[in-house]
């Protein structure tokens, strides 16, 4: 259910895997994405069933309705009744509340600044790592007090640049945005390495502290892959504050 899991300093980073959730396939078992064609019932299910395993109240969970762009929204507390904003980052300053992002071959990216309680969760795919999603996520946190120099960030499973084939033309637009997101697959054609990208990102941003997930999720059975499996479930990276 939960991947990997670690805590730095109060902040605590969580990336679930397919398993211990009730779906049926094709999303077995842990889809944790509302959007995805799944029942209601049983994502509904699977958020409290992750939440729980990470001592999490399920209420006090943030998800977003992700749209590959970069916008970051400032959140203080569950939007409840209120529509969920079209954003691909939020950010706060409120302990205990957690946010979520879901990915399912993107780059989820999770950050905290544990000295002045700000977290913030990003959603980067590639149109997002152009836009810049993740340096948008860093502003926020900073304009709530956040240091990069302090920040810990945890990037989470995502298919590699030995896998995201794409047309030349595309990786060439991809690397004049971001460089370090030029990449070649295992067989030789033209690829895109987000996560690569975003790592780049953050370090010109001045973090320090960043750590990447190995895992590929087109590779892995263990995760949910679009590109892989096209109808499938969304994966979730957690991140709190005590």
């Amino acid at each position: 259910m939960i991947g990997r899991r670690e805590s730095v300093s109060g902040a605590h980073f969580a990336f679930t895997d397919r398993w211990g959730g009730v779906s049926a396939a094709p999303y077995e078992a842990l889809n944790l994405g509302g959007a995805v064609g799944d029942d209601a019932g049983a994502v509904g299910a699977n958020r409290e069933l992750a939440a729980k395993s990470l001592g999490v109240d399920p209420a006090r969970v943030v998800w977003m309705n992700q749209v590959h762009g970069a916008d970051a929204a400032v959140v203080d507390e569950p939007w409840g009744d209120r529509p969920v904003p079209e954003t691909d980052a939020i950010v706060t300053a409120r302990r205990g509340l957690a946010l979520a992002v879901l990915t399912a071959d993107c780059v989820p990216v999770l950050l905290a600044d544990p000295v002045a309680g700000v977290v913030a969760a990003a959603h980067a795919g590639r149109p997002g790592m152009i836009a810049g999603i993740v340096p948008a996520a860093v502003r926020a946190m900073t304009g709530l007090g956040a240091d990069p120099a302090r920040i810990v960030a945890r990037t989470g499973p995502s298919v590699c640049g030995r896998c995201y084939e794409v047309p030349e033309a595309m990786r060439a637009e991809v690397a004049a945005a971001e460089p370090a997101a030029y990449a070649t697959t295992s067989r030789g054609t033209p690829a895109v390495d987000v996560a690569a990208g975003v790592r780049a990102q953050l370090e010109r941003l001045g973090v320090r502290d960043l750590e990447q997930s190995p895992v590929c999720t087109l590779e892995s059975a263990d995760h949910f892959s679009y590109r892989r499996d096209r109808t499938t479930g969304r994966l979730a990276g957690y991140v709190w504050l005590d």
